[in-house]
């Protein structure tokens, strides 16, 4: 099941829709768009740490864009696989490593900020548990009752993973990781706590 965040909606699927109709009348695959994904998150942790910070940024806000082509891609061409899906989820935490780790590097060479290391250890450790919040609600929607479940969006919004990927593009271009780490940290934090309350006060699910 996939839940657009506002960055998506509004900024990602105008551009991501319309590639995806284009490559459809190519021989690309949506996993082969799924590694390439991979590859340019690589490239903009390599970038961050070296100091390119600005085009390190850019190309995290193209990984957001372009993370939406292959589920696009697959739709529009009928070639949507369990195995695609679980490719693509374990390419976007990767990627989210990458991409995170390269603004602790630099944050640590770069910046004069006290450890830059634990800011980004907890940056990533959040984003993985937003994913894995997500990802685990996901899978137990079919356990619950769809009339108790309200809005979506408002369980999946707040520091979802397109709004925290433009966060970090800004923060990297204007060269203030350090700051963005801490930012992306407490955004997902507030992220899952909010899900958790969610939940709980509307009693949806007992696990």
């Amino acid at each position: 099941m996939a839940y657009d965040g506002v960055v998506s909606r509004y900024l990602n699927r105008p551009i991501s829709r319309p590639a995806a109709r284009v490559l459809a009348r190519t021989p690309v695959t949506p996993n082969a768009v799924t590694g390439f994904t991979l590859i340019l998150a690589i490239a903009s942790g390599a970038m961050l740490a070296t100091g390119w910070n600005i085009a390190g940024g850019i190309l995290i806000q193209a990984v957001s864009v372009i993370d939406g082509v292959d589920g696009e891609l697959a739709r529009l061409r009928g070639l949507a696989t369990r195995f695609g899906e679980v490719f693509d989820a374990v390419s976007d935490r990767y990627a989210d490593a990458f991409m995170i780790g390269g603004m602790t590097i630099f944050a640590a060479r770069f910046e004069s900020h006290p450890h830059p290391a634990a800011v980004g250890m907890l940056a990533l450790g959040a984003a993985l548990i937003v994913s894995y919040s997500r990802a685990r609600i996901e899978a137990d929607l079919g356990k619950i009752r769809p009339e108790g479940l309200g809005n979506l969006d408002s369980i999946f919004g707040l520091a979802s993973r397109d709004v925290r990927s433009l966060i970090a593009a800004i923060g990297a271009v204007t060269g203030q990781c350090y700051i963005t780490l801490i930012v992306l940290a407490a955004a997902s934090a507030l992220t899952v706590a909010w899900r958790l309350l969610y939940l709980r006060t509307r009693h949806i699910g007992t696990a």
